[in-house]
């Protein structure tokens, strides 16, 4: 049973869906049927989870190109479960976890997120605090306090 998600156009900022569906590597992600083979490609290509490419190229980044993939892919339970407890690279991790933050209902999010949230695991991008990695469980805990916030309905401020 697939994870029921917002309509696609509604999940991300606009201006940065449309850098990922005009991107050529975005275009590529076609050849890609399967599940696994996008897992593979995460394995082989994501370095870091920012959305936007590094550097003086500001395209839309190779992990969120993926992640839209996924999201036209509409994942199940099954394979979101395969996401957050894979093994080979905490970015494969970090990519279902963006999937559920932008697109599960945020009711639900806890439920994803609290198995994960003392997760020692590391990635290698700098943290907000100056140390050299960040350890998956303080980026659920960003993550969650970003949709707590966005769920709030402005117009209450």
């Amino acid at each position: 049973m697939a994870i029921p998600i917002k309509p696609i156009e509604q999940l991300l900022e606009k201006v940065l869906c449309m850098n990922i569906l005009s991107s050529d590597y975005f275009k590529e992600l076609y050849r890609l049927k399967t599940f696994h083979d996008v897992i593979d490609e995460i394995y082989n290509q994501v370095d870091h989870v920012e959305p936007w490419m590094t550097g003086n190229c500001r395209g839309p980044s190779t992990a969120f190109c993926l992640l839209y993939k996924f999201f036209t892919m509409k994942l199940t339970v099954k394979q979101m479960h395969g996401l957050l407890q894979h093994q080979d690279s905490p970015y494969i991790r970090a990519i279902g976890f963006l999937y559920l933050r932008y697109a599960a209902d945020a009711k639900t999010l806890w439920g994803w997120f609290e198995p994960y949230i003392k997760d020692e695991e590391t990635t290698d991008e700098p943290n907000k605090v100056g140390h050299d990695k960040n350890r998956t469980a303080e980026d659920l805990k960003g993550l969650e306090r970003v949709t707590i916030l966005s769920s709030f309905n402005v117009a209450c401020f």
